[in-house]
């Protein structure tokens, strides 16, 4: 029998605490909405450390080098921290 050439998709699960449980209880399709919070959450993953919310000692010497020309300001109208290169603040 010849297959369809559609990758099977893979199943991944995960165990949550008694207070998400509750939460998520009233959502119709758990399913789909963990795949859209996952989906989501990726495309804001933090590009240094992957999302993981801690630096390796390589990385934090890669950091610790940018960050001598680089400050964090946080946004007048958005009030969200954001990086801003020091040689573009001088001019």
């Amino acid at each position: 029998m010849m297959g369809t050439g559609r990758k099977k998709d893979e199943i991944i699960t995960f165990k949550v605490d008694e207070t998400l449980s509750f939460a998520m209880s009233g959502i119709q399709n758990r399913s789909d909405f963990i795949r859209s919070a996952i989906l989501s959450a990726l495309g804001n993953v933090c590009p240094v450390c992957n999302g993981t919310g801690t630096l390796s000692a390589s990385q934090k010497q890669h950091w610790n080098d940018f960050t001598q020309h680089h400050h964090i300001h946080t946004c007048n109208d958005c009030m969200e921290p954001h990086l801003v290169c020091d040689h573009e603040t001088a001019s």
